[in-house]
Parts: C-alpha cells; structure tokens; sequence
C-alpha cells in the first residue's frame, strides 16, 4: 500500500521546479512522499538489527533518521533561521520519547497483555535524557540572567555543545562495546545468523535517507509560507509538523518492532533517536553556526520549550524504568503529545514561548 506513496516524490519535485509558488501542494506531496521512504528503512533497520542486537540496530536506524534532521537544520542554519532549527531540535526530542514510543506501545499493546525489555538499558538511555534536558535548561537560565551578554551566551553553548559530544561518544562506547548486552534484546540474541540481505539493508538504508533528506528539504521551504497563510505559530510548526514528517522513519520502524514483540528495539529507536538529536544533532549545529550561520546559534530554547522538553523527559523515564509496558502506558504518552500539541495550536502565530 505504501508503495504507491512513491508516486508523490516525482509530484514534489515537480511542483517545486514547475510551480514553486504552490506552497501548499509542495508541502503535502513532499510530505506524503516521505512515507514510504520510511517504511523502507523499518524493514532495512529490522534486517541489520538481526545481525548487530537491538541496541545497535536502533542506533542505526536513529543516526539515519536523524540525518534528515541534521541536513535541514544546516540549510536552516545558512538562511539564519534559527528559531526553526531551535524548534525542530526541541520537536524532535519530544516527538521520539512522546508520540513515537508512545504509538509503539500501543501497537505493540493491542495484540497482548503486557511487552517486556530490559529496564537497565532503558533506564540507562532515560538518564542520557536527563542530562540532555538538564544541559538546555543552564543556557535558557543563563540569557534570562542579569547581566548576561550575547556573547558569553555563545562561550557557553560551544563549550557545553563540546561536552555533550564526548559524553555521547562515551555512551556509545557503554552501549555498543562494555555493555552492549543490555540493549541486545533476546530476540535478537537468539536469531543472530549470517544473512547475505546485510549488504542490500546496508543500501536501502542509505537510499531511503537520501530520499528521505531530498524531501524533507523540499518541505521545509514551504513551511513559512503555509504556515503564515493558516496563521499558524513559528513554534508549533517546528516543534510538532516537521517534526511528525520528519520522525516518520522513526514512527514506522519503532511501532513495526514493537508490533513484531521486540520492544528492546523500540526502544534503541524511540529514546535513541532523542539522545542522539540532544548530544549529538544539536551541538553539531552549534558548532557549525560558527562557519555557516551570519551569527553564532546559541543552545538557549525559549522558557516553553525548555518545559515541554523536562516534562516529556519526566514522564517517559516513569514509563520506561520498570521493564515492561501496555497499551495504556502508549496512550498516556500520546495524551501528553496531544495536550502539548493542542497548546501550541492555539498559541498566537506572533508568539515565540
């Protein structure tokens, strides 16, 4: 069915050549399109993951479906746009821990009682999380600060971008090497074997995140201009839209595991794909500012989404810390995604909080 999905990739790009002024068709089709790319690269992660464990296997799939992600907030980053990319960073990290796992828990609920993983790596990848809120929270306090400058603002994002690098490569060296058996699942244990497929998911992965990066920067283009004809806030574009179409990688291979019964994957996926944007996205696009933006991108959210990101990080270390999960649990999660999304809706489209 996804399949024919396909069929809006040649529509996008024509629009965007022939009749760039369609914002709106440009907007759906290149979103539409992004889709099936996406379900794609599910079924190539799901293949990998046989090989390498679970916990390797999402983080595949979250550096993939982050490199969307990583390439749009670039191209926001030279045209200065950087209440987009502050957004779209603070929309991805809700979004994975909120809306992905949350619909992943209730997929994976519907055809059984209760799903089990194992609550050391989750707690573990919960922890990465709060670090990762605490460390957007010091830059918000520092601005509002008396006597804070612009300047000393950019000294601390940069050194604390630094920081957050090397404490994400040390929590891939504790989750891939010293203690990768927490996040290999059982499954995937027990169903390592040789496959010659490996190479062909190597390379469906990489197609579908070209296609997917195409699309998405053809989106992206579009979003100011509908979202001013809709009056639509800066803020509720970039936090839960591009957000939603750009985490559709994430949604299809993260609510297919866990449909499958193999939660230790979706999970490496969910909160994965969180930490890595957190640790990793983030402070590359602040340290790139310093080359490509006309000025320095600072790690200062507004006091909004320095909030939604605490809570959403709060409620999903409760929700992951036990080892096992249901339906309900995903719809709890998706309630709070919702009242979220419901708030920032009704936000007038002149606000930034």
């Amino acid at each position: 069915m996804l399949k024919w999905f396909l069929l809006f990739f040649p529509i996008a790009v024509g629009v965007e050549v022939f009749a760039p002024e369609q914002y709106l068709v440009i907007f759906v089709t290149s979103s539409l399109a992004i889709f099936p790319l996406a379900g794609w690269m599910g079924r190539a992660t799901e293949k990998l993951a046989e090989q390498v464990g679970e916990g390797a296997g999402g983080l595949l799939n979250a550096t993939f479906g982050n490199a969307a992600e990583l390439i749009i907030g670039l191209v926001a980053l030279h045209r200065g746009l950087y209440g987009v990319v502050k957004a779209s960073l603070a929309g991805c990290i809700v979004g994975n821990i909120l809306l992905v796992l949350g619909a992943a828990m209730m997929a994976g609920g519907l055809s059984r009682p209760e799903q089990r993983f194992n609550p050391l790596g989750a707690r573990s990848q919960a922890t990465m999380l709060t670090l990762a809120a605490i460390a957007l929270v010091f830059p918000a306090t520092f601005q509002a600060a008396a006597g804070a400058t612009a300047e000393g603002l950019g000294r601390l994002s940069v050194s604390i971008s630094i920081l957050l690098l090397l404490v994400y490569v040390l929590y891939l060296a504790f989750a891939l090497v010293t203690h990768s058996q927490l996040f290999a699942g059982a499954q995937a244990i027990a169903n390592r074997e040789a496959h010659s497929s490996m190479g062909w998911a190597a390379l469906v992965l990489a197609g579908a995140t070209a296609g997917i990066a195409w699309m998405s920067e053809i989106m992206v283009r579009a979003i100011e201009p509908v979202a001013h004809e809709f009056g639509l806030s800066e803020v509720f574009i970039g936090v839960f839209v591009v957000a939603i179409v750009g985490n559709a990688a994430e949604h299809a291979s993260a609510i297919s595991a866990a449909w499958k019964d193999r939660m230790d994957l979706s999970l490496s996926i969910a909160i994965g794909s969180s930490v890595q944007v957190a640790l990793f996205v983030a402070p590359i696009l602040v340290l790139a500012s310093l080359s490509l933006g006309p000025t320095r991108m600072d790690l200062a959210l507004p006091p909004g989404l320095v909030l939604i990101v605490l809570l959403s990080v709060l409620i999903t270390s409760q929700v992951a810390g036990d080892g096992r999960c249901d339906w309900l649990e995903g719809v709890q999660l998706l309630a709070v995604y919702l009242v979220l999304a419901l708030t920032y809706f009704f936000l007038p489209s002149t606000s930034s909080h």
